[in-house]
């Protein structure tokens, strides 16, 4: 897979536990996302990756596309709920990929400015090293000002 350098986030996560995993993305661009959580340091004691580490990496996967558009000053993601449907056991690093379209990030922008809050859905296919689905996640994803009030 080709990474564009410059296009992939080199910040660090705002939450240690989640940069202690190792978790990077391949590739990052407007409104898309391939995240990489390594089984090295994120194996269970059956030697498979940890379940935690596959909740970690779609809750990144669904939230990171929204972060990038949003203005962190004004809004901010926040994960409503996860589900993850594990298929097999990971012996491999894994990956998800999510992507919003130009018209989802329009939607919710537009929603964010109307209603001071905005939230999809993401559906995420984690796959193993050889491209095999070893668990898929929902993940509902809101986005909400900094002064909204329910």
């Amino acid at each position: 897979m080709q990474t564009d350098t410059n296009t992939v986030q080199t910040e660090k996560y705002s939450v240690p536990f989640v940069e202690r995993t190792g978790m990077r993305p391949l590739e990052k661009r407007a409104g898309y996302v391939n995240m990489l959580m390594p089984l090295a340091g994120n194996e269970n004691h059956v030697g498979v990756m940890y379940m935690g580490a596959f909740t970690v990496l779609a809750e990144a996967a669904a939230a990171t596309p929204a972060i990038d558009f949003l203005d962190k000053k004004r809004f901010f993601p926040i994960i409503k709920d996860l589900f993850v449907d594990f298929r097999k056991p990971a012996n491999s690093d894994v990956t998800a990929e999510y992507q919003l379209s130009d018209a989802e990030i329009a939607d919710l922008q537009s929603d964010l400015e109307r209603k001071g809050s905005a939230g999809y859905l993401a559906e995420i296919p984690i796959k193993d090293a050889d491209g095999v689905t070893v668990a898929e996640a929902k993940v509902t994803v809101k986005l909400l000002s900094h002064g909204f009030k329910k």
